[in-house]
């Protein structure tokens, strides 16, 4: 992956008197990070080989400093649906930078915007906006866009959830539906304004493999470079298995939008169990205390800890006071805390939470470590994406995306990591005390 565009003056900074997030530990290690190259450094060859010296150091005082918080399931945030076209089109992509600049801050430096299940319109006006950031990202844009998540709309009608029934495609034929519906230029790979060979816009697809000829697909989905995800369905066990025998390396916030864990077939659940020797996909996990009682969120973790993945499903509501808002085709949603529904059902409508919040959800209600809570967030949807040593980690020569975190424990017990700065490409981009 390119290096970022850098603006300002080059800096490289050191980081001192810290707790580095490094597989299962908290490391009492320096770092040091390149505002010109973007990318964490090699400190001992900068400063025994190249004779290079800081220009800043920064002593944390024991704060922890853990990769930048990755995103896989982002519906939109602080008033913008990423699947609501504007009435004028042409604002899009500001509302998108405004939404990127305001995300950074709660600690999210990566994610895929997700498009919900919409006719073909809005992701052939959606979707050029949303892929990649690529070779032309800029610290001061904020969070960057690691590709979209096209969550339908090729999904079960009986497991929609809020998603239109009107708009799905119950029956697709084959991978020429998908073209038809996203636009071939979006899930295929093109040339950039360079000439440089680009990734396709959808980085994730969710969609049920039982429906017609979905698993067919699976392996033209995969083969470029695209996710797909098991959600949305009304698969067996046998045919989730069948699903992950043909590539699907993900399954779309677990246990909901699903038929039930039973006895006697475990449904898209049971692939976590699977003998070691056969691929587990990895999974999604909302820990807003609404989607998912704590205890099923254990056992979940404690079935594939290493396919764990903290995610926040949150709707563009996320960031606005409570009340009831416009949805669309006449529906509303009523916002009351973290909790989102549909107006007049019980009917769960995403979520309203922040990623760091769900991180001290999971922390608390699981006993996991500080290390592996964080790891649901960085390390392991990077892998998920197949961005080791890219994003989600501190090696060297990763991406110098960083969330430095304050642990406090309140009066009742609670523990949580509270964002005291952020960092993209090696440049500060939030401060809370500034």
């Amino acid at each position: 992956m390119p290096s970022a565009i850098t603006t300002g003056r080059p800096t490289i900074t050191k980081f001192t008197n810290c707790r580095l997030l490094k597989g299962d530990q908290l490391v009492n290690q320096d770092l040091w990070v390149s505002s010109s190259t973007g990318k964490i450094v090699r400190s001992q060859e900068a400063f025994y080989s190249e004779h290079s010296v800081p220009d800043i150091t920064i002593n944390l005082n024991g704060r922890i400093i853990s990769p930048g918080l990755i995103d896989v399931q982002l519906n939109g945030a602080f008033g913008f649906n990423f699947s609501s076209i504007p009435e004028d089109p042409s604002t899009y992509g500001k509302l998108l930078r405004q939404v990127n600049k305001s995300l950074v801050q709660t600690g999210v430096t990566s994610y895929l915007p997700t498009l919900t299940s919409s006719n073909k319109d809005v992701y052939h006006q959606a979707l050029p906006h949303l892929g990649p950031s690529g070779r032309y990202r800029v610290a001061s844009d904020g969070a960057e866009s690691l590709g979209a998540h096209c969550e339908g709309p090729f999904i079960s009608p009986t497991k929609n959830g809020i998603h239109p029934v009107e708009v799905l495609v119950p029956a697709p034929n084959g991978f020429s539906d998908l073209e038809d519906i996203y636009g071939v230029e979006n899930i295929s790979s093109t040339i950039d304004r360079d000439g440089n060979i680009a990734p396709p816009r959808i980085r994730k697809i969710t969609a049920a493999p039982e429906i017609a000829a979905m698993t067919n697909t699976i392996q033209e989905i995969t083969s470029r470079g695209i996710v797909y995800s098991i959600g949305h369905t009304e698969a067996t066990y046998e045919e989730a298995s069948a699903a992950v025998a043909a590539g699907a390396t993900m399954i779309t916030h677990l246990f909901n939008a699903m038929r039930p864990l039973h006895h006697r077939n475990p449904g898209v659940f049971g692939v976590l169990g699977r003998a070691e020797s056969l691929p587990r996909p990895f999974f999604g996990i909302i820990a807003d205390g609404i989607h998912l009682h704590p205890t099923s969120i254990k056992i979940a973790f404690n079935a594939h800890p290493e396919g764990f993945i903290l995610v926040t499903d949150a709707m563009h509501l996320v960031g606005l006071p409570d009340g009831v808002y416009d949805w669309g085709n006449g529906e509303r949603l009523v916002k009351s805390g973290p909790k989102l529904t549909l107006e007049g059902t019980d009917k769960i409508a995403g979520s309203s939470i922040s990623l760091i919040e769900c991180v001290n959800n999971f922390l608390n209600w699981s006993g996991a470590s500080i290390p592996q809570a964080l790891k649901a967030v960085t390390s392991t949807p990077a892998a998920m994406l197949n961005l080791q040593g890219v994003k989600g980690c501190l090696d060297s020569d990763a991406d110098a995306d960083l969330t430095i975190l304050d642990e406090q424990v309140d009066s009742s017990g609670f523990k949580s990591l509270v964002v005291d700065q952020v960092w993209k490409f090696g440049s500060k981009v939030f401060d809370r005390e500034e």
